[in-house]
């Protein structure tokens, strides 16, 4: 077990390596479906989850994942955000899944001894930590409004 956090943590270290190359396109048409996003592969994912029957809710949540393979600096599972939703009935909603505070914090947490703010850690160090909600998020959009 310690060789292996050895090596996940050397892994952990590499620099970012190049994915696959793809020829970028400024847009791409269809008559009845749009997938928008910042890497044409996982543009591809929503295409095939829609032409397989599924709905908007369905793609965005596999575009969300394959944009963590496939362009992981900005679509990495290790966040948050937000969905605004309109369903082809006319259903709407928003999620929020945004990155929340860890079980054990509380009020008084970047005070010192004393009482008094310390600024820093709130922005650095283990106390400056949020739990992802990316993850969740995707899996509650998936069972609340997926097909």
């Amino acid at each position: 077990m310690c060789f292996g956090l050895v090596m996940l943590f050397f892994q952990a270290c590499r620099p970012p390596q190049p994915g696959e190359p793809y020829e970028a396109r400024k847009s791409l048409l269809a008559d009845s479906m749009l997938v928008a996003c910042a890497h044409p592969l996982a543009a591809r994912v929503g295409v095939e989850v829609m032409e397989a029957g599924g709905n908007a809710v369905d793609a965005a949540v596999a575009v969300q994942f394959a944009l963590a393979v496939v362009y992981p600096r900005a679509g990495n599972i290790g966040g948050g955000g937000f969905m605004v939703i309109r369903l082809a009935d006319g259903t709407r909603a928003a999620l929020d899944y945004r990155e929340k505070a860890p079980g054990a914090a509380h009020r008084d947490m970047y005070l010192d001894s004393l009482g008094n703010p310390v600024p820093a850690w709130s922005r650095e160090g283990h106390l400056a930590v949020g739990v992802p909600g990316t993850v969740a998020g995707m899996v509650a959009a998936h069972e609340r409004f997926g097909s």
